[in-house]
């Protein structure tokens, strides 16, 4: 009886319609993607450049999403049209990459989505731009920073979004600690540490097109560090190596670790890794004067089993 002093009315008090808390997350963006302004959908018509890895999970978001229509999905190998095609369905035209400069010449259609290997970029970013269409890139647009300024140049030019996509600046915890760094909640900010370790295990073939760990993998790590601290280093120092035989021979690297530092004073670290036997890694922190903040690994299964022996987090099945 010692909190029934606490209870409190009804939630349903002058509350004539269901509502959504903001972490409702995922609804909210329904709601935002199925209607425009006047209240009216809005559907956008894309074209999806490559169907590798970052393709195939873009596939299933652009088929899914209400807003979007997939009017084009090109990719060089002639093996994999009919799976794209039974993933998409009839309406969506599957077309070799060849075929650019016919797909580009719709008029009905709106933006491009490139997931094609790192050395094409920049060459298919400047032939959507010029077509006039929007275009969102997976990283990096260009493999040297000529070639990044030149693209983005051309958007300017052509007043039509370039979008690099680096997605984690959208994990909501992710954003959650840069928000609280830029307020202020911790301090000025000593040491941030960014940990990445990749899963699966990439094929060779695909290392040996993949601009290399830094372009590859670091870069997203880069970005956040620089993203939550609001500034970008004046000393960098790598040091790095590979176990793998296999990698070695591509003149690759496995393991990298990176020191930053700042005009601030904040020191940052980076330690990347190609691949770990456990699955996907990724842990951000950020210690500050005044308390750290930290994004542990999600895991996909958070499930806590009690017993004699104690406690434990189990693994997923």
């Amino acid at each position: 009886m010692a909190t029934t002093v606490f209870k409190t009315e009804s939630p349903y008090v002058e509350r004539d319609s269901r509502t959504h808390h903001p972490s409702d997350v995922k609804y909210l963006e329904f709601l935002n993607a199925v209607a425009g302004g006047d209240g009216q959908r809005s559907v956008v018509s894309v074209a999806l450049f490559g169907m590798g890895r970052a393709g195939s999970i873009h596939i299933t978001n652009l088929v899914s999403h209400p807003a979007v229509n997939l009017s084009y999905v090109l990719e060089v190998d002639e093996t994999k049209w009919g799976q794209i095609q039974t993933i998409c369905g009839k309406d969506t035209q599957v077309k070799h990459s060849n075929d650019a400069k016919i797909v580009l010449a719709d008029p009905k259609l709106d933006a491009c989505i490139i997931c094609t290997p790192t050395f094409t970029h920049k060459d298919i970013i400047l032939q959507c731009l010029e077509a006039g269409k929007a275009v969102f890139s997976e990283k990096p647009i260009g493999e040297t920073p000529e070639d990044t300024k030149e693209c983005y140049l051309m958007s300017e030019k052509v007043n039509k979004p370039l979008f690099c996509g680096f997605q984690r600046r959208w994990d909501p915890t992710i954003s959650s600690i840069q928000s609280s760094v830029r307020k202020g909640a911790i301090g000025h900010i000593q040491i941030i540490k960014s940990i990445s370790r990749d899963s699966p295990l990439p094929s060779l073939d695909y290392l040996k097109i993949s601009g290399g760990i830094f372009h590859d993998c670091m870069v997203h790590d880069i970005d956040v560090i620089t993203w939550v601290l609001g500034e970008l280093p004046v000393q960098v120092h790598s040091m790095a190596n590979a176990q793998i035989p296999e990698i070695a021979a591509i003149d690759d690297f496995d393991n990298v670790v990176t020191t930053l530092k700042f005009p601030s004073g904040t020191l940052g670290i980076i330690n990347v890794n190609r691949f770990a036997l456990y699955g996907y890694d990724q842990r951000l922190e950020v210690f500050g004067m005044k308390g750290m903040l930290e994004a542990q690994n999600g895991r996909p299964n958070s499930t806590i089993l009690n017993t004699a022996d104690g406690g434990q987090t189990l693994c997923q099945e």
